[in-house]
């Protein structure tokens, strides 16, 4: 059963979820064990189930810019997915079809049978898996610069071209080394342990076109939820099974519901080829004027996208 505002293995501070809540007025911090699984979510507003699924290297707390607009239509529940945040970090089930499962188990225990579900970056892959496996319970599906693996991964540079790693990411030919080096098992634990803060700050300032939306508080949250041995390989678990997403992929049919894909300056229109060969009934938003993390540099042009398409 779900019980709110419990969690006694988590000693309090100022990131912890008790505390952090109290920057979401009317939401309230919620745990599940499901699928063999503890999740952490957090939930706000009352209508239509709205599910919202973060991405790396961030928590439920990535939609603080988005969440408490969203709850005045929406019932939202932002959930931290497998190896995130206050999320249980287990040793396996990292592919996309199991988080998958734990948000249909989750949301079965919540008597919750037909959902809108939006996802950004890694979130955006469970949230697409979610669709691709459950069609029934999906109404509409929303991805902001991510999509399900496919096989134009394999495709990405190992070695930059010349003239394109430069302090920003480069649009045409973006260079993702992390995408790489989260692939490495055991050595990023050990190089990033209580260390996180120096990753966060190089990658916001590189995919960011405005790195100073992501502010110093929000740094310190995620630095915090990712500054341990467990979380460090845990997410890069959600890089290390790819090859098993891709290979789930071939087996899905399109996608038949509404789906909306919101596309940053980088990954516009990479979403615009790839999206129209997995979803028949597509929209797709370009918001060119910021950089991968969108909630933080445009959350007005996200709610506007988000709010039309979900009426």
């Amino acid at each position: 059963m779900t019980q709110p505002n419990e969690n006694p293995t988590v000693p309090q501070n100022q990131y912890d979820d008790e505390e952090l809540i109290r920057h979401f007025p009317g939401f309230i911090n919620r745990y599940a064990t499901v699928n063999g699984v503890q999740l952490h979510y957090v939930e706000g507003g009352t209508g239509m189930p709205l599910v919202c699924l973060p991405g790396w290297p961030q928590t439920w707390y990535s939609y603080h810019p988005v969440a408490a607009e969203l709850a005045k239509r929406y019932r939202v529940l932002i959930v931290d997915i497998r190896g995130m945040g206050s999320s249980e970090k287990p040793q396996d089930g990292y592919d996309k079809k199991t988080m998958a499962a734990d948000i249909a188990a989750l949301l079965k225990q919540l008597d919750l049978t037909n959902v809108h579900i939006m996802g950004h970056d890694i979130g955006g892959m469970v949230a697409m898996s979610f669709a691709f496996n459950y069609p029934q319970c999906t109404k509409k599906l929303i991805v902001l610069d991510g999509a399900h693996p496919s096989e134009g991964i394999l495709q990405m540079s190992l070695i930059p071209p010349a003239g394109t790693f430069t302090e920003k990411m480069d649009a045409n030919r973006p260079y993702a080394w992390w995408m790489g080096f989260n692939q490495v098992r055991g050595l990023p634990e050990k190089i990033l342990t209580g260390r996180f803060q120096h990753l966060l700050d190089w990658l916001f300032s590189y995919v960011m076109i405005d790195d100073s939306k992501m502010s110093v508080f929000e740094r310190a949250v995620y630095a915090s939820s990712y500054n341990d041995p467990d979380s460090i390989r845990a997410a890069n678990a959600w890089y290390q099974t790819f090859l098993q997403d891709i290979d789930d992929a071939k087996a899905y049919p399109p996608l038949a519901m509404p789906v909306l894909g919101i596309g940053s300056y980088i990954s516009y229109n990479y979403m615009k080829m790839g999206l129209p060969y997995v979803a028949k009934d597509l929209q797709l938003v370009g918001i060119l004027d910021s950089g991968h993390y969108l909630f933080e540099e445009q959350p007005a042009q996200v709610l506007d996208a988000v709010l039309s398409f979900l009426v």
